[in-house]
């Protein structure tokens, strides 16, 4: 058995599938690719989108990181992710819909909308587990490598406010529902857990997360306050975290 994992390695979505590959105790080959970079490799394997995570099974090709957890949880159905019960399995896909329609995209808006204004710390994270000369290549040809991220993402001082708001709606909901439970989804762990963990941990910066974190004092100094005001609300996902990946 082959397995490859096609990713970035900032990417909270490839998050998602790392955690789950390790959750169930299964490998899988890494190939980090440096965004923009990726295109050509994606859509050889997909013959379509571009996006990852791309999951390689023996020839096999799964595109998405929802897609991906219900290849792994039907194929390797041990320490499933996805509830056996009806109603359970319903409510844990639609947290994870909802998760990465929402949270995905306003926390990378909203991080790379500020990190980008700090070449020097974002270049290594974008770069990272790639050939050292990308981070050269990437500090070289910044100013475009903004543009196209900024132009490609919709990313803005309007739509960082935004994304700003999303996020403290979903992480005052998630901490209302996490005071009153333990999962989100039934009493064990989901995908609906996963999901939400894995998503917003670029913000309390997980050590098993493969990016070279930024010290407290090069976190640009808008996020850096933020983060101090809505740790309660991150703290129960940063538990999850701990305690299953």
């Amino acid at each position: 058995m082959t397995m490859k994992l096609y990713q970035f390695a900032i990417s909270h979505y490839c998050e998602k599938i790392r955690w789950a590959l390790d959750y169930k105790g299964l490998h899988a080959e890494i190939h980090s690719l440096l965004p923009g970079q990726h295109i050509n490799t994606i859509r050889q394997l997909t013959r379509a989108d571009s996006s990852v995570p791309v999951l390689d099974h023996d020839g096999h090709i799964v595109q998405g990181s929802a897609q991906i957890l219900d290849y792994l949880d039907a194929t390797f159905p041990d320490r499933p992710l996805t509830p056996a019960d009806a109603d359970e399995k319903a409510a844990a896909l639609a947290w994870e819909k909802r998760l990465d329609e929402q949270a995905g995209p306003a926390v990378r808006c909203y991080s790379y909308h500020h990190f980008l204004q700090r070449p020097k710390v974002v270049v290594p994270m974008l770069a990272a587990q790639t050939p050292f000369y990308n981070r050269l290549a990437l500090r070289l040809a910044f100013s475009r490598v903004d543009e196209i991220m900024r132009k490609w993402m919709k990313i803005n001082e309007t739509t960082a406010a935004s994304s700003r708001q999303t996020m403290e709606a979903l992480l005052t909901e998630l901490a209302d529902a996490y005071r009153s439970r333990p999962y989100l989804v039934g009493d064990t762990f989901t995908r609906a857990d996963l999901t939400a963990a894995s998503l917003f941990s670029p913000l309390f910066q997980p050590p098993q997360y493969p990016v070279p974190w930024p010290k407290t004092d090069r976190i640009p100094a808008e996020i850096r306050s933020w983060l101090q005001d809505w740790q309660p609300q991150l703290q129960p996902l940063e538990k999850l975290y701990r305690a299953n990946r």
